[in-house]
């Protein structure tokens, strides 16, 4: 299992060893990360760093409304705080309280003209511009690195989430496609002794979710026998971009998602019976689970 290096060198080195191809996301999907990394990780730092004590009751709706509730769900860190931000300027409870905003126009900058979003790669960009936002950032995004070190140990995956990756493993070719940086994925998959499943790693470092299945899979099998599998709208924009198929782990409805797709999908899967009309209703249902907009527009 290889996981840093050039990301493209090392995607698109990777040979077919099965017929099959099965990318899968792993916090919130495989594993029940996603509200114990965002709630006591990513916002505590995202109030303390960026000077939100005043307003933490909204900057906490705000975070957890992009992070976990909304169709940004599961999107890189740094478009997540952006958009975090944005969100909280529009509020009026945060208007009224005369919170100062803070500019990210740097950072926005940045994301535009790099795919790796990843504290390594900004933390090189830091270095070379020296701008006080970028550094900011780039602390905060090592403090939520830390703090999840410390916090996210020996998470089991959802229920029937591992005997899934056991039989996908026996006919497909299994990797990580995810936003997280390479050493959480690899300490959390080798914790909980799903990493042998894999053939690779990708995250953050790697570039983009559509970057990792254009260089490790298009091309290299059928696209009918490759499969997406993810909990947030992001996974399912990569699996249309890449003209691939795709399984929802729905928010809220994790363990009825693994378990019907180790009785029902995964059959469907590899008979190429999945694709069609059992697909479009699984995305129709993972669709209607996320809102567009916040709750306190409503």
């Amino acid at each position: 299992m290889t996981e840093d290096g050039d990301p493209r060198t090392k995607l698109q080195a990777l040979k077919p060893e099965h017929g099959f191809f099965v990318g899968i996301d792993s916090d919130g999907c495989v594993f029940d990360t996603m509200e114990l990394k965002q709630r006591e990780c990513f916002c505590p730092a995202f109030i303390r760093f960026f000077g939100l004590q005043g307003i933490s009751r909204y900057a906490r709706e705000t975070w957890e409304f992009v992070n976990l509730y909304s169709k940004m769900r599961g999107c890189n860190r740094f478009l997540a705080l952006i958009e975090t931000i944005r969100l909280l300027g529009l509020r009026p409870e945060v208007k009224k309280r005369g919170q100062e905003s803070v500019d990210l126009g740097s950072l926005e900058a940045w994301t535009r003209k790099e795919t790796r979003l990843g504290t390594q790669i900004l933390a090189q960009y830091a270095l070379k511009v020296k701008d006080p936002v970028i550094d900011l950032v780039l602390n905060w995004s090592k403090a939520v690195n830390l703090a999840i070190e410390e916090m996210a140990i020996h998470i089991p995956p959802f229920p029937l989430a591992a005997e899934s990756l056991e039989a996908l493993n026996r006919q497909a070719d299994v990797m990580v496609i995810s936003q997280t940086p390479v050493a959480d994925i690899t300490r959390e998959w080798k914790q909980a002794s799903l990493d042998r499943y894999l053939t690779f790693v990708a995250g953050q470092e790697h570039g983009t979710k559509i970057e990792h299945l254009e260089y490790a899979a298009i091309g290299k099998y059928d696209a009918d026998k490759i499969l997406m599998i993810g909990d947030a709208p992001g996974d399912l924009s990569a699996a249309r971009d890449a003209g691939v198929m795709f399984y929802p782990i729905i928010p809220g409805g994790e363990d009825e998602s693994w378990e019907r797709f180790f009785h029902e999908a995964l059959m469907r899967f590899f008979s190429s019976q999945y694709k069609g009309e059992y697909e479009t209703s699984l995305i129709l249902e993972f669709e209607e689970s996320l809102p567009a907009n916040p709750w306190w527009e409503n």
